[in-house]
Parts: structure tokens; sequence; C-alpha cells
């Protein structure tokens, strides 16, 4: 098959062909129809995540057709249409058993732990808890940008978060997680506020949803710029870039009992960012993480989708062919495109 491949951190990847995948007893191979390209996939070619053994091809936000099947599977046969969490479970340990695949003990991630969706073909393991049934009426490519963006932002603002009506949401940055936070916030009523430094995601911030915006490059204070539009500050904050200028700013600018959630990674230089824990101790804030979504957990996120109150495909920004995603991959730390980029063509 043909697939991106990279043999050393930070050296540029090459389109090549290397073996197909064959499937485990219990996982299944995926023909890959889309794969969106993500900053966490940035983050792993430059060396930040320790699971990755080279060489190593990327890519975990993906959509595609069920291949191959191994003995064990149950629940999947050659030709479904499928997307997969980008944190999968093992199912057998006190986490998966609890529900919580998300931070299985023993968790796999396409294009991490093994390789990924940057190929014609790619492996999963655990198929019949794992793998997402995909809707008729979803395309494959607004599937794959659901990916780890998308339904880690659900989770953010939905089951960490607990967001309801009315209440005032910040949100830092908006590149796809912070994109896909704002559409989901406002869908459930909040008053969302969009934070970045770019007038053009800013603008796209506001035809998502939000009713108010701050650009942190020209404002002199961005926790006062917040606190002053939601009159005490936001019930629920998300640093959804992971940096720590907007992980401090998130938890400063939370109103009494309020909730930061951390969205955005935070590797390398930036893993131990400061937190105001005074005020986090005197004003009850709670601090959250939030770390992809279970399979399970899908069927909400499609029943606002097939509502009309989620629209995903607002957020793709363009549509590439795998050669193309070397380059992309290699700048994604530079924000340049607005939305989110997907490989289609293979």
């Amino acid at each position: 098959m043909k697939a991106v491949v990279y043999e050393s951190f930070s050296a540029p990847p090459q389109l090549t062909t290397v073996p197909d995948p064959t499937p485990e007893s219990g996982g299944v191979v995926i023909k890959v129809m889309a794969t969106g390209v993500c900053r966490s996939d940035w983050h792993g070619w430059v060396g930040h995540d320790p699971d990755i053994r080279l060489p190593h091809v990327p890519g975990h936000e993906f959509s595609g057709v069920v291949e191959a099947v191994g003995k064990q599977v149950t629940k999947w046969r050659v030709g479904d249409r499928v997307t997969v969490p980008f944190v999968a479970g093992c199912g057998h340990c006190p986490e998966c058993h609890s529900g919580n695949h998300q931070v299985c003990d023993h968790q796999f991630q396409p294009g991490f732990t093994h390789w990924g969706s940057f190929a014609e073909y790619v492996s999963i393991h655990q198929a019949d808890i794992n793998l997402v049934s995909l809707p008729e009426t979803l395309d494959f490519t607004t599937a794959a940008s659901l990916g780890c963006r998308f339904v880690t932002s659900f989770r953010a603002v939905v089951d960490q978060g607990k967001t309801s009506a009315g209440q005032w949401v910040a949100v830092h940055g908006c590149g796809g997680v912070g994109l896909s936070a704002i559409m989901i916030a406002n869908a459930i009523g909040a008053n969302v506020i969009a934070i970045d430094i770019s007038e053009d995601k800013l603008d796209l911030a506001r035809a998502l949803g939000s009713v108010a915006t701050v650009n942190a490059a020209k404002v002199a204070n961005v926790v006062e710029a917040v606190q002053e539009i939601t009159r005490g500050g936001a019930h629920v904050s998300l640093d959804a870039l992971g940096h720590p200028v907007t992980c401090f700013n998130s938890v400063s600018n939370l109103r009494k009992r309020g909730k930061h959630v951390q969205v955005g990674l935070m590797l390398g230089e930036h893993s131990t960012p400061a937190i105001p824990m005074s005020k986090v101790i005197a004003h009850e804030l709670e601090i959250l993480g939030s770390h992809g979504m279970q399979a399970h957990r899908y069927d909400a996120m499609f029943a606002m989708m097939k509502s009309g109150k989620l629209t995903p495909e607002k957020l793709i920004g363009r549509t590439i062919n795998l050669e193309q995603s070397i380059e992309v991959l290699m700048n994604m730390d530079k924000f340049e495109v607005a939305g989110v980029t997907v490989v289609t063509e293979f």
C-alpha cells in the first residue's frame, strides 16, 4: 500500500510503498477513505510522543470501509462503513469495564502506538468495542473531520464541562478543536466567547455561533476582557490550543466555581504550565482534562448532527491528496489554515 512514512523525528516524511496490514484475530483492517491532518500528528512527528517507534506512519482521524476481519470479530463484516475513536480501549481493564475506554489502562492509538491512517489501509485492534458505524447520510470526509478534534470537544463541552444553556463558555484558540467546541457549545444554548490572535479565525468563530470575540493580540489583558464581557467570568473555559499562556488565561478568566477543561495537548516544553492555584483554591475552581471520547458516546453526537444542531462539515477548510499531507503536517505548528484539512485522495 501507499503510505506516508518518517524514518526519524522532524525529518521530512516520504510517500512510499509498505506492506499491507493484516487483521489480528480480534481486529480489522480498514480501507481509508479520508483522514484528517491534526496538530497531534505534528507533535508525534517532532518526537513528543513516547509511544511512537520508528519508522512510523502518522494519522489518527479517519473513516473508511472494513476490508478484512479477524476470526474473533463478531459485530463487523467486510464492507461496513466505520470510524474509530483516536483513543481505543482494550475492553478488559477496570476503566473499560466502567465505560471509560478513553482512559483505558492499556489503550492503543492508531498513528501513535502503531501505524496510522496516512495510508491506504490501517489495522485496528479490539474491533467489537472500538469501531463506530457511520450513518448512511454521513460522508467519509465529514466523518474523518470528527476525528480527535470534534469528538474531544464534544466530550469536553458536554461530558466534562457539563455546559448548560445560558452559561458563558470561553474558548481559547480557534483551530479545529476550538471551532468544534464553539459549534457544540452554541448548539446546546451556551453563550460562547472565542479568543484567538487571527481575525480570520475569529470571523469563522462568529459564523459558527460565537456571540463575542477577543483578539488576544490586540487587547491589553485577555482575562479582563473575558470577565468584562461575561460580567464576572466564564462558567466553563477551554484551552483548545495547548499553550502555557492560553492555559493560564483559561483558568484565570473563570467565575467562582467555574470549570477549566484542558483540551489542547501540553507536550514537550509546554508540559508543565503555570496555574493560578491560589485562585483555584479561593474560588473553588475545577480543572479537568478531556482525552478523546468512547465509541459508545458517538450516538449522542450523531443525533445532534442528524437534527441539524451540529454541522461539522462547516469546519472543513480544504481537502488534499496523500502526498500533500506531508507539507501540511510539517507546517501544523504555524496555524496557517483555518478549519480542518482532510486527505481524500490516496
